[in-house]
């Protein structure tokens, strides 16, 4: 199934699109409010339920019941009387990390928490509400989202390159297309990974059973195309501190790749690391993860370098990043639990 977000004017009607998808060519017959309800994060099927009461839910552009059946290739749409919440973008005096600026770029650590860029359900204190406080006149991507040519998760920390220039914009643009920037990551995964380094490859798409997973189609005959190298840091009791170098830059790339190979991110609620995938049934044992999911509440995953080509000098550009706080933390308690084989409590 492809999902796409125009955010566009509907002239004919006077409503804004809020959501556009595209039902694939395999696509069951489904209600369109549960359709819908694997999509759009948050929402409810009453809400869904309501807004195709008042005409608000178009299928082939034309206003559909709750229990319109979607069949392949239909192309659903959500419209409202008021243009989508990301579009109306405000100036935020939000701090910002940021790790080098000139006339083109600029490099910021993102703190773990941090949205990058508005959304459902995110309308503000995301990094763009920050960065348009920060530079006026941000270019804007092809999503019309100012300054971004790639982001990260909002649980995940570390750095990212925003475009002041439209040169720079296309520029920078074209070097994360040809996968010629450096992008390495830092990932505690559940269980001991078994080769010390490696390369996971395998087509990325939303999962047909959990919309808001990415998963992983080693066939290829769906996703888009996915490859991530691996080498183990170190290597604790029950779980294994990586380095990942993504050559492809797909959503949720490595939460996705790892819970593939068995080794799912480490305390990642959204893919199911926020359970005890591997250890013993000491209760003792539940009471010290439970502590390490305490010092880091999100998954375990840190982007700490960023290299790239600067658009105006042309000089390669890296940037590296210490490990956050509550990863250190998480690992030093690993650290001492492998070594001494104690409990803490």
């Amino acid at each position: 199934m492809q999902e796409e977000n125009y955010d566009i004017q509907d002239e004919s009607s006077e409503l804004y699109e809020h959501y556009r998808f595209t039902a694939t060519e395999g696509q069951d017959p489904l209600r369109v409010d549960k359709f819908l309800m694997n999509f759009i994060e948050n929402a409810t099927r009453n809400k869904i339920q309501q807004a195709a009461k008042a005409g608000n839910i178009l299928v082939n552009d034309k206003a559909v019941k709750s229990n319109y059946k979607v069949k392949p290739k239909d192309v659903v749409r959500v419209v409202l009387a008021h243009p989508p919440h990301e579009n109306l973008l405000v100036a935020q005096d939000i701090p910002i990390n940021i790790v080098y600026e000139d006339d083109d770029v600029i490099v910021v650590n993102k703190e773990p928490g941090m949205v990058v860029h508005p959304g459902h359900g995110n309308y503000s204190g995301t990094l763009v509400n920050g960065l348009i406080h920060h530079i006026e006149n941000l270019p804007k991507n092809s999503n019309e989202r100012p300054g971004l040519v790639h982001r990260i998760d909002k649980d995940t920390s570390g750095l990212l390159v925003v475009a002041k220039t439209e040169f720079a914009m296309a520029h920078l643009s074209k070097q994360f297309f040809d996968k010629t920037t450096e992008r390495l990551y830092y990932a505690l995964v559940w269980g001991s990974v078994e080769n010390d380094e490696g390369t996971i490859e395998g087509h990325i798409g939303r999962s047909a059973k959990d919309r808001m997973q990415m998963a992983v189609y080693p066939d290829g005959d769906y996703g888009k195309a996915a490859v991530t190298h691996y080498k183990v840091i170190e290597r604790f009791t029950y779980v294994t501190l990586v380095e990942c170098r993504l050559e492809t830059g797909r959503t949720h790339q490595i939460r996705a790749h790892f819970k593939y190979i068995g080794h799912t991110l480490f305390n990642d609620e959204r893919y199911g690391g926020d359970q005890i995938l591997k250890g013993t049934t000491f209760s003792k044992y539940k009471q010290f993860v439970d502590n390490c999911f305490k010092l880091l509440p999100r998954q375990a995953l840190h982007a700490k370098t960023l290299g790239f080509v600067h658009p105006t000098t042309g000089e390669f550009m890296q940037f590296n990043s210490e490990v956050p706080e509550d990863i250190k933390a998480c690992l030093e308690k690993w650290r001492r639990y492998s070594t001494n084989s104690t409990f803490e409590s």
